[in-house]
């Protein structure tokens, strides 16, 4: 008796001992440890890496920047059987333990014993919460005893629906997304409140190991890990067995979806990343801001897709290049076609094809496009295809499909309905798209990538607002921003600015120059330059308006040498149109400078507004994650007179405007409005008539053998200039002008961004003047003459009135002078 109660004496003290050490030891460990515990306000203050996301004006998404994608939902947000589909498979006991679950901890163990693996985790939510915020990955007793001190002392400061809700927003569940509701857009394209149940216990699956369960690249593991999620739901009474019948035997509907942008808008988009990377650093990918863009969506899609339709037609009308590479007959096994046109990039919205069959009885090629498959091409949609030679030469019209492709050649294709219509051939034996069509296998139209590029920029004449930009045909294929970058020769759409400075040094619409031949001699160089018209015509006397509206190069001349070379310059530098690529030369009146098409969009922007100054914006506002407006940009103001902004005070907050100064006179600016319109309705932009619109002013440009060609036009309230040539400058084609490149695409935006819109033009400003001349002459007409016409005028510019000289006496049959109206009409 003696002897056992001396071992349970002796057990009990080993006991005590124990306890007493390992609570001297664990009290060593907190001691030590503590200190170096962040404190749990530190993880609300925490910025989730949330990417830099970018919007147009009307609120579409445009581009997103950033590593990883997250989207922070509130857990209001969440419905409650995702909820438990995550408790059922991490933590079935969160809100019941106080951080640490000793039953949790001792069911993995029980779990990793009898089957080899951890189903359910050993780890709380909370500690988890503590490791994914605070702590490394690495996998030492230190670590882990860290993660359970800070679990309790979350568990202690937070309540349960907040630390969920962390956790919910911080989790890593593959294919690059962070947080519940970025993984449903990633995996299902849609807000996680949207997911079916089995659907939400996927996502669930997910933290325990991101890549293995993922269902996407093993979706029948992951489609276990789903089926013994829904079981511990029902176990766990969180869903009914028909629900479960039903959700664990739902197909797997996973895929990835990229963020889904609404406009195509990249270069701008990239200007956009440019500037938030200039003002926060690599913060702008991680720190969830918010840019909204000054443009407005339809008006940028627009123009994306006019650019991409006018170059497409402008390569299209030069004939067919060739495929871009070709493959053995024995490579066209089917098997082998997916991996085959992996190695082919899409660019914009052409696919690579590669061709395996020509059946020229049926008029049609058969081929496998990329994530199309199998298709076939009508031989109607390739009738555009004859062989290129030079931009001035094609060869003769093919009559079946092998005259363009063979087996085993690799192009680029476009879906049917979004290719544009060619000519229809008279000839009645030719088959239809439709009636060579195959079921099931869709339809595509031949097309290859344009060599040729260009640019359009519309901006909001008043403001400097950018409506829309777009820097070339794809993004994907070049990020050379042409719109912002190319300096390029702007030809005749430079002479607006030459004329806008003959008005205001008191040239008129009437005054006359002599259109003919003019010669030059550089001795320095020992060369004759013999400038012509585009026609290589001359016409004789010819008055300001119609020389402009001709776009008539010999009086541009005469004009430049008689107002000055440096005088002209000064008057750019007043414009703020830069100069220092400027030509110092009579060459400068043909526009043998240089500018981007962002220079000329804003010269002809101020021309557009009346005469104002122009900066051009395109960053409306910027937000932190929070919504927290961090900048907004200020107002525009057009001012006169006394421009000086007002003063700030301390007791009232001001809001920040912008104000621009007037750079031209208004009265010759008003003038240049009208003589511009005459481009549109008589001279080289009469395409622009399409419109169905008094309002629109314009130029168009082409420079020596169409390098460059351009048109700029506008209203009152907004300004549009496309440039179309080469990156590196050469011939377009002899048939090719700013009328025929530049001139559709600028046409087809502008149809969309004028629609609904009511006319606007300039309004008549004090001290202008109309007064019958006569057009040979410029000079004032005599009463009664015929093919007088009506002319505008700064008052001070005016023909003088005929002397008596000039107007012989008239008399009626009675031998009296005319009454006063005759005299005057």
């Amino acid at each position: 008796m003696s002897h056992l109660l001396r071992t349970s004496r002796l057990f009990a003290w080993f006991f005590v001992v124990g306890i007493s050490i390992a609570t001297i030891l664990t009290s060593g460990f907190y001691l030590y440890l503590r200190p170096g515990l962040p404190p749990v306000e530190k993880l609300l203050d925490i910025k989730l890496q949330t990417p830099l996301r970018v919007y147009s004006a009307d609120d579409k998404l445009i581009a997103e920047f950033g590593e990883k994608r997250r989207a922070p939902v509130t857990i209001e947000q969440i419905p409650t059987i995702q909820l438990h589909a995550f408790l059922a498979a991490e933590d079935a006991r969160f809100y019941e333990h106080f951080g640490v679950d000793i039953k949790g901890l001792m069911r993995a163990a029980i779990e990793l014993i009898s089957t080899g693996q951890i189903q359910s985790g050993g780890s709380t939510i909370t500690m988890q919460v503590a490791k994914n915020y605070f702590l490394s990955r690495d996998r030492t007793f230190i670590r882990k005893f860290n993660e359970i001190l800070l679990a309790l002392q979350i568990e202690r400061e937070l309540d349960k629906n907040r630390i969920l809700e962390l956790y919910l927003n911080k989790i890593y569940l593959g294919n690059r997304a962070y947080g519940i509701e970025a993984a449903a857009q990633v995996y299902y394209d849609k807000p996680v409140a949207e997911l079916s149940l089995a659907q939400m216990a996927m996502l669930a699956g997910l933290p325990k190991a991101p890549s293995a369960y993922n269902p996407i690249a093993d979706p029948q593991r992951a489609g276990v890990r789903r089926n013994w999620i829904l079981s511990r739901m029902r176990d766990l009474g969180y869903i009914t067995d028909d629900a479960f019948n039903l959700a664990s035997s739902a197909p797997i509907t996973a895929s990835y979806n990229a963020p889904s942008t609404e406009v195509d808008a990249d270069h701008i988009a990239e200007m956009a990343r440019n500037e938030m990377v200039s003002r926060y650093g690599d913060a702008a990918y991680t720190d969830g801001y918010t840019v909204t863009l000054t443009i407005d969506g339809d008006n940028q899609q627009a123009a994306t897709d006019a650019l991409r339709s006018g170059l497409e037609a402008y390569d299209r009308r030069h004939g067919f290049r060739g495929p871009i590479g070709q493959v053995s007959d024995e490579a066209l096994a089917p098997e082998n076609l997916s991996g085959l046109m992996a190695g082919y990039p899409r660019v914009a919205d052409l696919i690579p094809a590669v061709v395996t069959n020509v059946v020229d009885e049926e008029g049609k090629t058969e081929i496998y496009a990329r994530s199309v498959g199998s298709a076939i091409i009508p031989f109607e949609t390739m009738s555009w295809a004859r062989r290129y030679k030079t931009e001035d030469l094609t060869g003769p019209e093919p009559e079946k499909p092998s005259d363009v492709l063979s087996s085993g050649d690799i192009v680029y294709v476009k879906a049917i309905n979004d290719a544009p219509q060619t000519a229809q051939n008279e000839d009645s034996t030719k088959s239809s798209p439709e009636e060579t069509a195959t079921p099931n296998r869709p339809q595509m139209a031949l097309f290859q990538v344009p060599k040729a590029q260009g640019a359009l920029i519309s901006l909001e004449a008043k403001t400097g607002a950018i409506q829309a930009l777009s820097g070339g045909y794809s993004f994907s294929q070049t990020k050379y921003n042409r719109a912002t970058q190319a300096r390029r020769q702007p030809g005749s759409t430079f002479k607006p600015f030459l004329y806008l400075s003959a008005l205001e040094q008191g040239k008129t619409p009437a005054t006359i120059y002599n259109d003919a031949p003019i010669v030059f001699d550089d001795s320095e160089l020992e060369t004759t330059w013999r400038p012509q018209n585009s026609s290589g015509q001359f016409y004789g006397p010819t008055r300001l308006r119609e020389a402009l509206y001709r776009s008539r190069n010999l009086v541009s001349i005469r004009l430049l040498r008689d107002l000055g070379i440096e005088s002209t310059i000064n008057y750019l530098k007043q414009l703020k149109i830069p100069t220092e690529n400027m030509q110092k030369d009579l060459s400068l009146s043909l526009g043998s400078g240089l500018l981007t098409p962002m220079d000329l969009a804003r010269g002809f922007a101020v021309i557009a507004n009346g005469g104002f100054d122009v900066k051009p914006y395109y960053i409306k506002s910027i937000k932190d994650v929070n919504g927290k407006s961090l900048y907004t940009a200020p107002d525009t103001v057009l001012c006169d007179q006394d421009c000086e902004p007002p003063q700030k005070t301390d007791t009232q907050a001001q809001p920040e405007i912008r104000i621009m100064k007037r750079l031209a006179d208004e009265r010759s600016v008003y003038i240049l409005h009208s003589m511009m319109r005459d481009v549109i309705r008589l001279g080289t932009g009469r395409r622009a008539l399409a419109l169905g619109r008094d309002d629109i002013s314009g130029k168009t440009g082409t420079t020596n053998e169409q390098r460059d060609t351009w048109f700029g036009g506008f209203n009152h309230d907004i300004a549009t200039t496309v440039w179309v040539g080469f990156d590196q400058p050469a011939p377009l084609g002899r048939r090719e002008f700013g009328a025929s490149t530049a001139l559709p695409i600028w046409l087809d935006y502008m149809a969309t961004a004028l629609q609904g819109e009511p006319s606007s033009l300039m309004p008549r400003p004090n001290g202008i003047v109309n007064v019958r001349i006569d057009p040979e002459t410029g000079k004032r007409a005599r009463a009664g003459a015929e093919g007088a016409i009506f002319e505008v005028f700064r008052e001070e510019d005016a023909p003088p009135p005929l002397t008596a000289e000039e107007t012989p006496a008239e008399t009626d049959s009675n031998g009296d002078n005319g009454d006063l109206s005759r005299q005057i009409f």
